[in-house]
């Protein structure tokens, strides 16, 4: 399994908007769900920090993420464009190859 990790700061006053953007059920997960090798996406708020969030996003390995991506180019960079004004910054920080049990 493929693992993305994201880090995401927050404008002041968009947490809640931001939230449902990322979260389980938001924009992100639904374009993701149309793919049959994603997995799921989870939602972190930082404890210390309450405007950093992380992202995990889960999919069966790196090729299935990066043919999504080639296959849905406009409407990922249209998500992306909608939601920027969220955001002071965005980086991915990682990504795992998980083996499994």
């Amino acid at each position: 399994m493929f693992v993305a990790l994201w880090e995401y700061e927050v404008k002041p006053g968009c947490e809640e908007c931001f939230q449902s953007v990322y979260g389980p059920r938001g924009d992100w997960v639904r374009l993701f769900q149309s793919d049959p090798h994603y997995r799921e996406t989870r939602l972190l708020q930082d404890l210390s920090r309450s405007r950093f969030y992380f992202t995990l996003d889960y999919w069966d390995s790196e090729s299935s993420f990066d043919q999504f991506k080639s296959a849905n180019q406009a409407a990922y960079a249209a998500i992306d464009r909608t939601t920027e004004h969220l955001t002071l910054s965005e980086r991915r920080i990682s990504t795992f190859n998980l083996e499994s049990s």
